[in-house]
């Protein structure tokens, strides 16, 4: 997994840019990416390609995450109340004690088999 360490990496670059007020980072590229409990916080992630990345205990509250790739993400305990899933790919994601409260997602969601939102 990337490590945030590397002040070059994309991790420390996105987690900088998100500290200096962005919040667009529509089709992002982090698939493995290591967010453990990054504050993402109203961030557009729309199309983004956060397959395998670990995002346990991350704020994604009021996120856009519609249309991203987060299959085989580790979601546990990550907060996304009030997040838009349309279209969001979760298959083999892992969603323990994940907070959904108000979340936006319609048919064309696709959540891990036996999760009910």
């Amino acid at each position: 997994m990337e490590q945030t360490s590397n002040p070059r990496s994309p991790i420390h670059e996105l987690l900088n840019r998100y500290e200096a007020g962005e919040r667009n980072f529509r089709e992002l590229e982090l698939s493995q990416a290591d967010l453990k409990a990054a504050n993402l916080r109203g961030a557009d992630l729309s199309y983004a390609d956060l397959s395998e990345a670990n995002l346990a205990g991350a704020n994604l509250r009021g996120a856009d995450l519609s249309y991203a790739n987060l299959s085989a993400a580790d979601l546990t305990q990550a907060d996304l109340r009030g997040a838009s899933l349309f279209g969001t790919d979760f298959q083999n994601a892992i969603l323990a004690e994940i907070q959904l409260t108000e979340a936006d997602f319609d048919d064309t969601t696709r959540f891990p088999k036996g999760f009910s939102p």
